[in-house]
């Protein structure tokens, strides 16, 4: 079989980005994906040069800065996309050459009845944390016609067309600038513990000062100790006790600004 014939019959891959000013990470998340098929940009109305840089570097940009939710946004990259698989890449996440190598593989292997998992390795305050710290599988590469629609306040979840979908897991860790800076981390903390709240609000849960106080304690404990963050030094220190503080404040947002929350904040 000729090369050119290969290339054309082999599964399309498209990488499928969200980004709001993002403009100090998304150009090396861009050219880590520069080997894929097509990449797109949805972008929620960025006041920096992200959607300027991100052209530069090939990429398909579409604005749209009516925030409605992580959900929304990844439904808007969906209509962009034409790849036989999507696989979504955050604008913090650089893919090295042993993922795309792995990438590529599992894309080419064109599994049409698997969704595939990535777990992260976590950057944060300039630091790598260690393996441990990050347990979570999260699906992000999908065959297109098994790709329904996402929903979910946060940690949006995909609606698949059909049940009885294997899911398999990479091997190789995709890299995750999680906290860049204390300001982005403070940040980042407000708009996860306000959507968490909001997530529990329509679940019906209850908030308050001493529930924050045991679910952050238990976040600490949990990053901190168990998962060996003190052996990130300060950098591991200033991420856990970050996620401390999201735990606790998700709760303090649900008792003292629950007539207020929805699931229209960003960053």
């Amino acid at each position: 079989m000729s090369t050119k014939l290969r290339e054309e019959t082999r599964p399309r891959l498209s990488i499928a980005i969200l980004a709001f000013n993002e403009e100090k990470l998304i150009a090396q998340c861009i050219c880590s994906a520069s080997f894929a098929d097509e990449v797109v940009v949805v972008d929620a109305g960025s006041t920096d040069r992200t959607v300027e840089i991100a052209r530069s570097l090939g990429a398909s940009v579409y604005g749209y800065p009516d925030w409605r939710g992580f959900a929304v946004q990844r439904n808007r990259l969906l209509d962009h996309v034409q790849g036989d698989f999507i696989f979504f890449l955050d604008a913090d996440e650089v893919m090295s050459e042993a993922f795309r190598d792995e990438l590529l593989e599992t894309v080419n292997r064109a599994e049409s009845d698997t969704v595939w998992r990535i777990r992260w390795r976590l950057v944060a305050f300039g630091r790598f944390l260690p393996r441990t710290m990050s347990q979570t599988t999260v699906e992000r590469l999908f065959p297109r016609h098994l790709l329904d629609h996402f929903e979910g306040v946060v940690h949006e979840e995909a609606i698949l067309t059909r049940k009885n979908v294997q899911r398999k897991t990479m091997q190789t860790l995709l890299l995750h600038h999680t906290n860049t800076s204390v300001h982005a981390s403070l940040a980042k903390m407000v708009q996860y513990a306000m959507l968490g709240a909001t997530k529990r609000k329509q679940q019906h849960k209850k908030g308050g000062i001493w529930r924050g106080l045991a679910s952050g304690t238990a976040a600490f404990i949990r990053f901190y100790f168990l998962r060996l963050g003190f052996l990130g030094g300060g950098s591991g220190f200033l991420y856990c006790l970050c996620k401390a503080l999201e735990s606790f404040f998700r709760y303090a947002a649900l008792r003292y600004d629950y007539d207020s929350l929805n699931d229209k904040i960003q960053r």
